[in-house]
């Protein structure tokens, strides 16, 4: 096998940016599957150049030249940038492979810009494509392992590619890491419902952590596991073997049912000073919170209870709920919401829009069936540009004018400073800050009031939203040009466009895909249907 250049791109950013968030944060948004990747590729014997894009470079100087193949790594909200990067290198005669998100809810749209598609990923397919390294055209190939790796090379094998990202970082330096894979739960919702949970090595965590305490004076992790905490024990044992009590300091996401009061007790002791556990609905979707019986006000009152406890042991808590769900009807829902920022003022409440994101969550089958799903472009999918299917119990300006309504109550002067107050500590007290007159609060009552404006006076953008046509409005396209820059001009004819009922389509087609391997590896190999 040749020496090959590789050049692997992980993209944060969906375009050039200079906004203040990005400065704080994109650095430390860093996925850590594109340094796995390129830990395997360094350990075949090629030379690798990594480049994690927040938005703030001159990407066009930052990419790698020269180079024989390229791995992209993109949510669905920077696709079109990845698009555009593949359409660049393929004119030069460069493989390109796109993993991520994106490439495991889209693949059916990814392999008409892509030579490899990825879904679940491990070292031998990886090792498949560094032999094969070919082009595939007019549509590329999608691989996909049965399951995901039982073993992730840690924190000390890439950790050059981690210290190049995090030198990026102007303030605060967030390392991520990885204790388990999927979840347990099996909220339909999600993208990560069918993948089976699968802890990680508990010693491989222990020496991670021990490593970084030798680049650091108090390291800051940052768990990427969707649901971190589920084998509790197993996790704080490590922890607390891999160093002194107060010695890190950690970021994860849980679901309240394992932040218990006791729980709580010793992620404290352990150095845990940010949670973000998913609420989610006031009444449906799983057992997550342990509150599977109750509903509406009853819920908000436990929930509410159990978050402000929360704060006697964990400096910051983001609340995740998502808007627009099955369940939703009238003003109650919203009202419900509100209450709850009154009644826990610390709590930073992340909303997201229901997003349908393609195939890779099974509720999103169902929505397909009821031909619900509108074909925005994956641009403005990351939970609250785009609510991308209409809503079972709301007309669309009802809908947004609640959501309006919601969002201007929560960052509101009185609520802000409110949280404020009610913050413990300093540095989440001015993040709280920061997030609410950014992007996250203000930049989206913003943006909301233009589609409501929108939704009023063009008929037209109208008839979109109500999926009478599927003629994507200017207002869209001008948004992914603008957002894109010069890469625009790079952008495939007709990548604004997609089947949004593409997860269908296959469903009923009976065998929709054909399976084997590229050299007899054992590896699902799965072509697209018209190549």
């Amino acid at each position: 096998m040749r020496r090959l250049k590789i050049g692997i791109i992980d993209l944060v950013s969906k375009g050039p940016t200079h906004s203040l968030w990005a400065r704080v944060m994109h650095a430390n948004m860093a996925s850590i599957m594109p340094q796995i990747v390129a830990t395997w590729c360094e350990q075949e014997g090629h030379e690798v150049k990594m480049i994690c894009y927040t938005g703030l470079e001159d990407l066009g100087s930052e990419l790698p030249k020269g180079v024989d193949l390229v791995f992209i790594s993109s949510f669905s909200q920077a696709s079109m940038l990845a698009y555009a990067i593949s359409h660049y290198f393929r004119s030069q005669g460069t493989v390109t492979v796109l993993g991520g998100p994106h490439a495991r809810c889209y693949p059916d749209d990814a392999v008409k810009y892509f030579d490899y598609v990825l879904g679940f990923t491990d070292k031998t397919i990886i090792s498949d494509i560094l032999v094969n390294c070919c082009s595939h055209k007019p549509e590329g190939v999608y691989l996909s392992a049965k399951h995901q790796p039982a073993e992730l090379p840690g924190v000390r094998e890439r950790w050059k590619f981690i210290e190049a990202s995090l030198q990026k970082a102007p303030f605060f330096k967030m390392v991520p890491m990885i204790g388990s894979m999927g979840c347990p739960y099996t909220c339909s919702f999600c993208i990560d419902s069918t993948v089976t949970y699968q802890p990680l090595d508990f010693e491989t965590t222990k020496q991670d952590l021990q490593f970084l305490l030798t680049k650091f004076k108090k390291p800051l992790v940052g768990w990427h596991d969707p649901n971190f905490g589920v084998r509790f024990e197993d996790n704080m044992r490590a922890i607390a073997s891999a160093a002194p009590p107060g010695s890190f300091r950690f970021a994860a996401e849980s679901s309240l049912s394992i932040l218990t009061e006791d729980h709580l007790k010793v992620m404290q002791q352990n150095g845990f000073h940010a949670m973000l556990p998913g609420i989610e609905s006031w009444y449906e979707l799983g057992n997550k919170s342990k509150t599977s019986h109750m509903a509406g006000k009853e819920k908000l009152e436990r929930i509410s209870e159990h978050v402000n406890m929360m704060f006697r042991y964990i400096p910051y808590v983001q609340t995740n709920f998502v808007l627009g769900l099955d369940s939703d009807a009238g003003d109650e829902p919203f009202e419900l919401t509100k209450r709850f920022v009154d009644k826990s003022p610390a709590a930073f409440p992340g909303y997201s829009l229901l997003t349908s994101f393609g195939e890779a969550a099974p509720l999103n089958l169902q929505y397909q069936r009821e031909n619900r799903v509108i074909p925005f472009p994956f641009h403005f999918l990351n939970n609250h540009l785009a609510m991308n299917m209409k809503p079972k119990n709301y007309e669309w300006l009802d809908f947004y004018n609640k959501v309006i309504d919601l969002t201007a109550y929560t960052f509101s002067k009185k609520a802000i400073y409110r949280r404020f107050m009610a913050t413990p500590q300093f540095t989440p007290k001015w993040l709280n800050f920061l997030r609410a007159v950014s992007s996250e609060g203000y930049g989206r009552l913003k943006f909301y009031n233009r589609i409501r404006k929108n939704l009023k006076e063009d008929r037209q953008f109208r008839s979109f939203f109500e999926g009478e046509t599927k003629q994507l409005p200017p207002f869209y396209s001008r948004i992914v040009q603008r957002d894109l820059g010069s890469w625009w001009n790079w952008l495939p004819a007709g990548a604004l466009e997609h089947d949004p009922n593409a997860y269908l389509h296959k469903s009923q087609s009976g065998k929709t895909e054909r399976s084997g391997s590229l050299r007899n590896t054992g590896i699902q190999v799965v072509e697209s249907r018209n190549s």
